[in-house]
């Protein structure tokens, strides 16, 4: 490795689909990337590492391990000569070039930074729901990524929720399930009218209103939920093959200290059709700016983009020969 003094060409911050796939792209293009992966920050190779079965990424007819996809993609970002750092970016500087990157570690200077670091699924702490319980084994925050799964097929399903991102899994569920509830703690859904309306005029959606799960059953899987009523403090125990929270997700920019420009709802804006975001030479990829698709897929392709992105702009400013 160089020393910690010389200007490297780019730094990726993230472990991702996104991250590793910018750095296997700018890799085999002769950018020698520096990856800090995280570590205190959340699992190495991010919400894939969460996840089994992963069925919807090409090239895997019979599917893949969420956590056996991102140790391949890492050693392929290896294999071009990324240097993975199991350390988190603590703090940036994007005053001036070169950018600065902090790690817990290792500090840098750099011509040009990707960041992909993702957005978490925000989740309730509800007993049954959490890792080592029934997290990926019935419970997930992802419809459209796990909802094809044969656990769920013509069984009860249920989406945590009210705003647009409740109705539009829910109605999405109702492909695979046999029915699709929608658990809502108000008295009227925060979605959009337009959205509101698909759930309240579909056939297979059922709105429980004024309610709360408050446990998830289940022997290897999930099997029953445990609602209340938030209005009569009535309990009631149901069937159920899934658990779905559709309560949003939170970029991961905190570390950024609002050194760039960022979508209202804390995505980070990036120029359309492109990775660039308000700094010259800092990019970001994956569901760090993606707050609309946010699958492995889409983010694997903004990666790729984020490293042509990154190649172009060292060759226009002379970096890069």
């Amino acid at each position: 490795m160089r020393a910690k003094q010389d200007i490297q060409k780019l730094v990726i911050i993230g472990s991702g689909p996104a991250a590793y796939s910018a750095a296997i792209y700018s890799a085999r293009a002769n950018l020698n990337p520096i990856v800090f992966e995280g570590f205190m920050s959340g699992p190495i190779g991010g919400q894939l590492m969460t996840t089994t079965e992963v069925e919807n990424f090409p090239g895997f007819p019979g599917s893949i391990l969420g956590p056996k996809l991102m140790e391949n993609m890492k050693e392929q970002a290896k294999k071009f000569g990324s240097i993975c750092l199991m350390e988190d970016a603590m703090q940036v500087d994007f005053s001036k070039e070169p950018f600065v990157v902090q790690g817990s570690k290792s500090k840098f200077l750099t011509h040009t930074v990707i960041i992909a670091t993702g957005a978490n699924a925000k989740r309730l702490d509800i007993i049954g729901a959490n890792e080592g319980e029934f997290w990926q084994k019935g419970v997930t925050a992802c419809a459209i990524c796990d909802g094809a799964a044969p656990i769920f097929r013509d069984k009860e399903l249920y989406v945590i929720g009210g705003g647009d991102s409740a109705v539009e899994e829910a109605v999405f569920l109702t492909k695979y399930g046999k029915k699709v509830y929608i658990v809502h703690r108000r008295d009227e859904l925060r979605a959009s009218k337009i959205m509101a309306a698909r759930a309240l005029d579909h056939p297979k959606v059922e709105i429980l209103w004024n309610s709360e799960i408050i446990e998830i059953l289940g022997d290897k899987v999930v099997t029953k939920v445990v609602l209340k009523n938030n209005k009569t403090n009535t309990k009631e125990t149901r069937d159920a093959a899934g658990v779905f929270f559709a309560i949003g997700h939170s970029p991961n920019t905190s570390f950024l200290n609002n050194q760039i420009e960022l979508y209202p709802n804390g995505y980070i804006k990036v120029e359309k059709g492109t990775t660039n975001t308000s700094i010259p030479g800092i990019f970001a990829a994956g569901d760090v700016q993606d707050y609309t698709y946010r699958q492995a897929i889409t983010a694997a392709g903004s990666g790729c983009m984020a490293a042509l992105d990154t190649e172009k702009y060292l060759v226009e400013k002379g970096y890069l020969y």
